[in-house]
């Protein structure tokens, strides 16, 4: 598996000027990108990929799904404002680097994949690198009311409209982000909710995620 990889001078090396390079393109959040810095992206790479690794780029990784974009995580990650203890919700394990990255900053993540093969391997792999998250096998739209509420909640893949039931599972003071748009191209939005029945909206930048599919997505 991915965890029994090695971390050496040269993967240190490209993590740092990953790391310079997301600062250069506007991420501010020096925390964000510290947790950037320490979590090993090419364990989540076959190892014919691994020079793939600390490229600003998404990569594919099986049944449909990407690795996001380093500078995607970055942007979305410094929306949260994640504080340490932060109960989080994340829609969309895949790789499991997001997770990672979110556990980094000392959230407490609840994760759900919909791909039976990725919730497999992930959970695997990053239980083997030591990080512990709640795992669940399902349709992550719904989000999870069981383990609700959130401080704050992250889609990773693109919807066609921001789910009334995800809302509902923010605390008062919580935040959502996520990927708002068609199949092939989305506006990033964070909703605020700033009471019961209040939600403060911004609409930001644009970004191609793959397709948010569940009862409340496509």
């Amino acid at each position: 598996m991915a965890y029994k990889f090695i971390d050496n001078y040269k993967e240190r090396g490209a993590r740092k000027k990953l790391v310079t390079l997301l600062r250069n393109r506007g991420i501010e959040d020096e925390k964000v990108l510290e947790a950037i810095g320490k979590v090993p992206r090419h364990f989540f790479f076959d190892e014919t990929f691994w020079n793939q690794a600390y490229k600003d780029i998404a990569f594919p990784i099986g049944d449909g799904q990407t690795i996001s974009q380093p500078y995607t995580v970055a942007y979305q990650t410094e929306l949260l404002h994640i504080k340490k203890n932060d109960k989080v919700l994340e829609i969309g394990t895949g790789s499991g680097y997001q997770t990672c990255i979110l556990l980094e900053l000392g959230a407490k993540v609840v994760t759900i994949e919909r791909q039976p093969n990725l919730y497999e391997r992930t959970t695997k792999v990053l239980t083997g690198m030591g990080y512990k998250a709640k795992f669940i096998l399902g349709d992550g739209s719904l989000g999870s009311v069981e383990d609700a509420p959130f401080n704050k909640i992250i889609v990773t893949a693109g919807a066609p409209l921001v789910p009334d039931v995800l809302l509902r599972q923010l605390k008062i003071g919580g935040i959502l982000v996520i990927p708002v748009g068609n199949e092939s191209e989305q506006k990033m939005i964070t909703v605020l909710r700033v009471g019961e029945n209040e939600f403060e909206k911004i609409v930001l930048d644009t970004f191609r995620f793959v397709p948010l599919v569940g009862d409340q997505a496509w």
